[in-house]
């Protein structure tokens, strides 16, 4: 990262995140990505946002990371009509991105090759941009319209027939249509479409003042309640410039790996059940309850949700509540580690396992691939160990790392992610430092904004916050790992068969929540 590829309006936002912010022309949008790109870095998300209130115009953000830390790049439009240079030629991941930045915000990718719309599924009122100052249509415009007839790819030839599943599914999990390509039982393409779940939680942050943004950044996806609502909250320390004391930094720190294990408890049982082993699921999910019963116990909800607030945490430890977290830890290892010698032993669970959903590193690294997928597919990125920002500073947390790319691989970072954060958890507690737990906030004169970068269980979360001068939140653009991993699983089903597809996609347990909004 150099100022000649960046621009000259290059600043660095408040610790704890090595971040920067950039204003760049046309131009350098453009050689920003090539060059990041060419250098090893990574796409990270990309938004809109509208600041004609303030009478700013529009602007297209991107934010990066390379190895410096995290690059906040921002290019100026006259308005929503102007456009900006497509990214995904450098990043295929910014396809669907920036089709979501097309419907929110009408802004749309100069020479982009897929201008479907991605959120918008044709029952939105002509011309709406939710996230647009200007007056919106009116919602009644659409009322009673069916979805519109997406235009799925089609593939022909001899014996290819196509399996159309969803969006509903069985069971309580969340919509999502996929629409496989097959000869026989084998898969030539899936195409998914998305974007079922949109609830309008961008528009909704600017309806709020900062200080209440946690909560909803909270309740974005549940399975990640501690990391975006830490990601919220480092944002808006970033923007008004506050330091949280260490101790709520610790704090926050083992609710995340808290969370970490709770969901990999919770895909390790049912990544034995895809596979007939009913009892893996039995005893994993035994586990996870005794898990989360503790954090109802202590933290005041099973999920953790609402304990990270702006400032710190909303609930401090005791001794005897760290001694219990620490006993809980030396418990559930034992189990788990008799578990993985069970999983790694099971003939029918390793024929499952071994080879099916693989992604060789080389195409995780062109597609983007990241967080524990990624990691399975050696793409070496872990926030907690790349920017270890505090407490990971001192914790020093080892990646968890395979090159395999299957199901197995991702079963086993899985379980050794398992390890290292039992193991953190009892450095934590046994090293927690005194003090405060909390330190309020002060608004900043004029206006302001910031970014959270936060390593949760299923990957990078991120936050950009932008805050006016009257204290209200202009943009708040949150950002799920699941943007980069929903299409490589696309990638994964090919040549597999449509009865593992279940497995593969459990193995990768992408968020619809998170990614829709």
């Amino acid at each position: 990262m150099t100022r000649p590829e960046l621009g000259t309006d290059l600043r660095r936002l408040p610790a704890p995140l090595p971040a920067w912010h950039a204003r760049v022309s046309r131009d350098a949008w453009g050689t920003a990505a090539r060059s990041i790109a060419h250098a090893g870095g990574r796409l990270v998300s990309v938004w809109g946002v509208d600041r004609s209130a303030s009478g700013d115009g529009m602007a297209a953000c991107a934010a990066y990371a390379v190895s410096e830390g995290l690059v906040w790049v921002e290019l100026k439009l006259d308005d929503a009509a102007q456009g900006f240079p497509d990214l995904a030629v450098a990043f295929p991941c910014a396809e669907r991105m920036q089709r979501a930045v097309a419907d929110l915000s009408g802004i749309r990718a100069e020479g982009s090759r897929d201008d479907r719309p991605w959120l918008n599924h044709g029952v939105w009122p002509p011309g709406s941009s939710p996230l647009q100052h200007a007056p919106q249509p009116d919602a009644t415009a659409a009322a009673g319209a069916l979805p519109a007839n997406y235009p799925f790819v089609r593939v022909d030839g001899d014996g290819v027939h196509e399996i159309a599943v969803g969006p509903v599914h069985a069971g309580i999990i969340e919509p999502g249509h996929f629409r496989f390509s097959v000869v026989g039982e084998k898969v030539l393409r899936l195409e998914q479409h998305l974007g079922y779940t949109h609830k309008g939680i961008e528009r909704r942050f600017t309806e709020l003042m900062p200080l209440e943004g946690h909560r909803l950044a909270g309740r974005i996806s549940g399975d990640t309640t501690v990391a975006y609502a830490w990601a919220y909250s480092m944002a808006l320390e970033t923007a008004w410039n506050c330091e949280i004391p260490p101790r709520a930094a610790w704090l926050r720190a083992l609710m995340l790996e808290r969370e970490r294990v709770a969901n990999h408890l919770g895909d390790l049982g049912a990544l034995g059940n895809d596979a007939a082993l009913a009892f893996g699921l039995a005893q994993f999910s035994r586990l996870r309850e005794d898990w989360l019963r503790l954090s109802k116990e202590i933290f005041g909800h099973r999920l953790m949700m609402d304990a990270i607030v702006p400032g710190g945490v909303a609930t401090d430890l005791t001794p005897p509540m760290r001694a219990r977290l620490s006993t809980q830890c030396d418990a559930i290892e034992r189990e788990v580690r008799a578990l993985r010698r069970i999983y790694d032993e099971h003939a029918g669970l390793q024929d499952r396992f071994v080879g099916t959903g693989r992604v060789m590193p080389q195409l995780a690294a062109q597609l983007g691939l990241t967080g524990l997928a990624g990691r399975a597919s050696a793409q070496m990125a872990d926030l907690r160990c790349d920017f270890p920002w505090p407490p990971y500073d001192r914790l020093k947390a080892t990646i968890v790392t395979h090159s395999d790319g299957d199901v197995a691989a991702r079963v086993a970072v899985r379980f050794e992610e398992t390890f290292e954060s039992l193991r953190l958890i009892r450095a934590i507690c046994s090293g927690l430092p005194d003090g405060a737990a909390h330190v309020e906030l002060r608004p900043q004169a004029s206006a302001s904004l910031g970014a959270g970068w936060v390593e949760g269980w299923r990957g990078e979360v991120l936050v950009a916050l932008e805050i006016d001068g009257d204290d209200r939140i202009v943009r708040c653009h949150c950002h799920d790992p699941s943007w980069q991993n929903w299409p490589v699983l696309e990638h994964a089903i090919i040549g597999n068969i449509v009865p593992d597809f279940p497995l593969i996609n459990k193995s990768f347990n992408l968020s619809y929540s998170g990614h829709d909004l």
